[in-house]
């Protein structure tokens, strides 16, 4: 039925796109396998320019950011408190908020670039993006990407997304995305696979090139409302990863943005967020999607953590 609301009449045709299905299901198991091939020859053969930047410091963090979390983790911590250190927009749950210095965020576009440069091979980010690099593949997990969510940003989105497991965000799948004139320019709309997303600035120079937000995935309208939120160097938007959302073109420059998803798994091994419902799981290295095998028929035990 779905195939021929979208033009599928005859045979040939749902062949082709069983076919075109089928080559993509394979091309997906492949990717975590040539991923961990990648991170093995960057690892081995790779010299950073920056091998500072590998390694979460709180220097690297905007003081108002260390602020943000010292009250986030401080006895009788709410939401309306946390609210008034946030720059809030409208009433779809999107915030912006001071994250790094500006100091991190050129020396981190600077190796980047490094990256880029070199003849390493490079994963890019998804099927939408074109340039950018998989932190992953260079290592940054554990030393950087780790620490940054469950120490800074759970408590955080443990206050602003309590019922999309924000207390309980237990894996990530963290990328940096670059837009020029002569690559990417904008992103067309989507959501996530994440219960939530962190999006932030880290430069370089550049115009235009919004953000824009309409609907939550599952509570779509007839007539979509969308709101432009305006880009800021070192700052980041927090927002619900089913959250609709795209990037408007930029008009000059180039901008380089770290985009963290994070997920639960006491969330979503009860419901995928992608297709809405109760997950099928094979084997996986590393976070995988961010499921988890439960035992048996029994429910995660992260979902007694969240809940305490």
């Amino acid at each position: 039925q779905a195939l021929r609301e979208r033009g599928c009449r005859s045979e040939e045709q749902f062949r082709e796109v069983l076919r075109e299905i089928e080559a993509e299901v394979q091309r997906r198991k492949q990717l975590i396998h040539q991923s961990v091939e990648r991170r093995a020859i960057i690892s081995k053969c790779y010299k950073p320019k920056h091998p500072e930047v590998y390694t979460l410091q709180d220097a690297f963090l905007a003081p108002e950011f260390l602020e943000i979390v010292r009250f986030c983790t401080s006895p009788g911590a709410d939401l309306q408190g946390l609210l008034r250190y946030l720059e809030s927009f409208s009433d779809k749950r999107i915030y912006r908020l001071p994250v790094f210095t500006e100091e991190f965020c050129q020396a981190f576009v600077d190796e980047l670039e490094n990256f880029e440069q070199s003849d390493m091979p490079k994963g890019r980010p998804n099927t939408m993006n074109n340039y950018g690099v998989l932190l992953n593949e260079l290592g940054m997990d554990e030393p950087f990407l780790t620490p940054l969510r469950e120490r800074f940003l759970r408590p955080i989105t443990a206050l602003l997304y309590p019922e999309l497991g924000g207390a309980c965000l237990d894996s990530h799948k963290a990328f940096v995305v670059k837009y020029s004139l002569h690559e990417d320019l904008d992103l067309s709309s989507h959501y996530d696979n994440a219960e939530v997303t962190l999006n932030v600035s880290l430069g370089k120079e550049f115009t235009e090139g919004n953000l824009y937000f309409g609907d939550f995935n599952q509570d779509p309208s007839p007539v979509p409302q969308y709101i432009e939120v305006e880009h800021v160097g070192a700052r980041g938007l927090l927002h619900r990863g089913g959250q609709i959302h795209g990037a408007l073109p930029i008009a000059s420059g180039e901008r380089w943005n770290l985009i963290v998803w994070m997920r639960s798994s006491a969330i979503r091994n009860r419901l995928c967020p992608m297709c809405h419902r109760k997950p099928e799981l094979v084997e996986a290295e590393g976070f995988g999607d961010g499921f988890t095998e439960p035992l048996g028929e029994e429910e995660p035990q992260t979902v007694n953590l969240c809940a305490l």
